[in-house]
């Protein structure tokens, strides 16, 4: 279970980067809402799954999956780089996230 909730957290703060995104777009109240209950949530599903799972790799695992799944949701969103390095180094990171858990 503290698996499937770091991996609910990781998602959670993709989307609250998503709200930081449309915050800066467009200044309304809900946004900012959105934006706090993201992080909020995110780090409340952090803190679960740390009970179980070492703080180090569940931070590893939580910021990969936060970073990696930003800079794709930019690049699929706001039409953002695709360069070809860009694309290997975010997959450098997700199977970094991957083998910390194969060795966990």
């Amino acid at each position: 279970m503290a698996w499937i909730s770091l991996i609910v957290a990781g998602f959670l703060e993709m989307f609250g980067v998503l709200m930081i995104n449309k915050l800066h777009m467009n200044r309304n109240w809900q946004s900012l809402v959105l934006l706090i209950l993201g992080f909020g949530a995110s780090f409340l599903f952090l803190a679960y799954s740390m009970k179980t799972l070492p703080m180090g790799t569940a931070y590893a695992i939580w910021t990969g999956i936060g970073a990696s799944g930003g800079a794709i949701l930019g690049m699929i969103m706001y039409d953002e780089s695709k360069d070809w390095k860009r694309v290997v180094l975010i997959a450098m990171i997700l199977g970094a996230v991957v083998g910390l858990k194969i060795i966990s």
